[in-house]
């Protein structure tokens, strides 16, 4: 019987530390993976700049690449010129096809873009009973019945870059309070990262 504690104590502990660990060790391997490819990108640059090899210079130069191209991206003038670059690189065939693709994705995630999740919404749907999806636009209906608003929502179906756009009558909508960060998670972790209790947020 002593035995049969002790493993289960063991067993218990275990499984606390591999839960605990695993996601650690994935995401530390992940950004070691992900800073290493900069480095090795960039290293004939810093290999110029410091006159030897010098890891993680290389990452030094991609950040303030980034916040250079940001600067710019902010500024009238370069957002103009940043805007006739793009129109001639996506005149390139195969570089359009990898290029806007992945350009909406990750320009869906930023909260300053126009053309991203605006917030998270839960919809009654008539086939698949409370829908929970991502806003993407609000706009206007002109039928026989006159003009209806509606509403598109994103609902992902595989992880997050695939899923169906669902249009639902704008009153139809509710709205928990719930953030687009906090919805993503809740997408990546198949519903288990929902909170025990949704409130309703500002309309």
């Amino acid at each position: 019987m002593a035995h049969d504690g002790i493993g289960q104590w063991l067993r218990r502990r275990f499984l606390a530390g591999f839960f605990v660990t695993v996601p650690l060790v994935i995401s530390v391997a992940a950004l070691v993976w992900i800073f290493g490819i900069i480095d090795n990108f960039t290293a004939p640059l810093a290999t110029r700049l410091v006159g030897r090899a010098a890891p993680g210079v290389g990452i030094l130069i991609m950040v303030l690449f980034v916040l250079a191209v940001g600067a710019v991206a902010t500024n009238v003038i370069g957002r103009r010129i940043l805007g006739r670059a793009e129109q001639v690189l996506t005149r390139v065939p195969v570089f359009k096809t990898i290029y806007l693709p992945v350009r909406q994705l990750v320009a869906a995630f930023s909260p300053d873009n126009e053309y991203g999740f605006k917030r998270v919404v839960m919809v009654e749907d008539e086939r698949r009973g409370l829908v929970m999806g991502f806003l993407t636009k609000e706009f206007t209906v002109e039928r026989g019945q006159g003009p209806e608003q509606l509403i598109a929502v994103y609902v992902p179906t595989n992880h997050l870059y695939l899923g169906d756009i669902k249009l639902y009558p704008r009153a139809s909508a509710f709205y928990p309070d719930v953030t687009v960060e906090e919805g993503i998670r809740i997408f990546l972790t198949g519903g288990m990262s929902l909170p025990g209790k949704i409130k309703s947020g500002a309309p």
